[in-house]
């Protein structure tokens, strides 16, 4: 997110991300898949003592298999990627669609150098809590707490669950005026989401 529409990146990947939860509760992630890691229970630590295996922030460069990931106090995190790792960008995905600029969500293991051999990554997720002010062809147009998001929609992709139902291709539910939840993958700079998941009231 620019800074220009209000809602700065540390707000979007810190706040928006978890849903209010605690940064460190991430490290609670069982599951690659973002509707359960999401709904994990936050670990009950202190917040003034962060988890030395999980690492948040905006990469800021890409070297061999190693990222450089500066964090939303400014710390600066070295995250060695290996055959393992998993990684969810909108999808399950691989390394080569990372980019410098994406936002991320590290859990790993940290080794003796410093650095943090991820276990998994979670690339520019997001968790919205919003309602639906209009609804274009393939976008939902969203007021989350008084920020305007553009929701995309992305073919073969974006599901919708109504109800706590099985997910399912057809969006043609949701209405304009209704609040909704959208799990999905921001794009860096912007105030825009292509959505993987979208939770609503039928």
């Amino acid at each position: 997110m620019s800074n220009d529409n209000g809602l700065g990146r540390r707000r979007f990947l810190s706040t928006a991300v978890l849903g209010g939860a605690a940064v460190v509760g991430a490290t609670a992630f069982g599951s690659l898949a973002p509707e359960q890691a999401l709904a994990s229970p936050a670990l009950d630590l202190d917040p003034g003592a962060p988890d030395p295996n999980f690492a948040e922030g905006r990469i800021s460069a890409i070297t061999g298999s190693m990222l450089l990931v500066t964090g939303s106090d400014r710390t600066l995190h070295r995250i060695h990627v290996t055959g393992g790792t998993s990684v969810w960008k909108l999808r399950p995905t691989t390394f080569d669609e990372i980019r410098v600029g994406d936002g991320l969500y590290a859990r790993g293991a940290r080794l003796d150098d410093g650095t943090l051999a991820a276990d998994a990554l979670w690339v520019n997720i997001v968790n919205l809590t919003a309602h639906i002010t209009a609804m274009d062809r393939d976008v939902l147009h969203l007021d989350h707490h008084g920020d305007r998001v553009v929701g995309h929609v992305v073919a073969g992709t974006t599901a919708a669950v109504y109800n706590n139902t099985p997910a399912v291709s057809d969006l043609s539910l949701l209405q304009v005026g209704r609040h909704v939840q959208v799990i999905g993958a921001w794009r860096p700079d912007t105030n825009e989401v292509d959505i993987a998941t979208v939770f609503a009231a039928a």
